[in-house]
């Protein structure tokens, strides 16, 4: 499903395709803005755009992604623009920090780089218009690489952390990783209003009637809204889906959802009998056989 994160701050949409256009390297000139903007600060900033399309394009034409040493001397000369140009509160020269910003956003995809920058130019062009929409942009962010930093140490051979909390499935019983410890486990992130989730849940119910007797345990958590929990229930009944489920009715603010990072449904993560994370988002046979060789084990 689609991410769950929030759509970057409406209010920087120009810059946005501004940005966009130069990701995909089009040979269209950046749209004028409504405020008039000193002569020369628009000019070294389409001067360097311009470069930095050309390097664009000839990673594109390499089949590789470009990388901040591609891109080493026009980041510098950003900086260079903006200290030339300090002091100035216009629209000018508050683009330019956000094109630098951006592209560590589009091209670079380093959320964690780029939210203190936004968070600088909001501090930096108060009394500019997109000062607010660069402070929204540094929240949301925050926010992804907050989830970018779980998800990086959710990785195969780190130890699953511990349910936060002392939680309690559908039928009131606890929901703990402790239950199951020896067990091949699958944490299985879903909903029934998830087609993508429905669509795959005919595999995991066979890979758990398979090899459930041999120690193979899956523990669900759905994302269904607040009052869908007997929807829940008679999915899961119809079915035939016995594990524990959690169910909190938070959507997206689900409690596990939030500790773990996931911002999209299906996700799923397979543990040993160690809780050591063995596979993340496998599906159809490559989670059968991924059950079958840890339980050989």
């Amino acid at each position: 499903m689609t991410p769950r994160l929030r759509p970057l701050a409406a209010g920087l949409a120009g810059v946005l395709l501004l940005s966009a256009a130069i990701v995909l390297a089009a040979d269209t000139p950046a749209p004028a803005t409504a405020v008039a903007k000193p002569a020369d600060a628009v000019k070294q900033l389409d001067a360097l755009v311009a470069r930095v399309k050309a390097k664009l394009k000839e990673a594109d034409a390499a089949k590789r992604t470009p990388t901040e040493a591609d891109l080493a001397a026009e980041l510098k000369e950003f900086d260079a623009l903006l200290a030339e140009h300090k002091g100035e509160q216009t629209d000018a020269v508050a683009e330019i920090a956000v094109m630098k910003a951006m592209l560590y956003v589009q091209v670079f995809e380093d959320s964690e780089t780029a939210a203190p920058m936004f968070r600088q130019i909001a501090k930096d062009f108060g009394r500019v218009a997109m000062a607010k929409e660069a402070g929204l942009m540094a929240d949301e962010l925050e926010q992804r690489a907050a989830v970018e930093k779980i998800s990086r140490a959710l990785k195969p051979g780190a130890v699953f952390p511990a349910f936060a909390g002392s939680l309690k499935d559908t039928a009131g019983q606890p929901f703990t990783l402790d239950r199951y410890k020896g067990k091949v486990v699958l944490v299985d992130f879903w909903a029934t209003w998830c087609q993508p989730c429905v669509d795959e849940m005919p595999n995991v119910i066979a890979a758990y009637d398979k090899h459930h007797a041999a120690g193979f345990e899956i523990l669900g958590i759905s994302l269904d809204r607040e009052g869908d929990g007997p929807k829940l229930a008679a999915f899961t009944k119809e079915h035939k889906m016995p594990w524990p489920q959690f169910y909190d009715g938070k959507f997206w603010d689900n409690q596990l959802v939030k500790q773990y990072g996931v911002t999209a449904i299906p996700a799923s993560y397979l543990l040993d009998g160690e809780g050591k994370i063995i596979g993340k988002g496998l599906r159809g046979e490559a989670l059968q056989k991924a059950v079958a060789e840890a339980l050989k084990k």
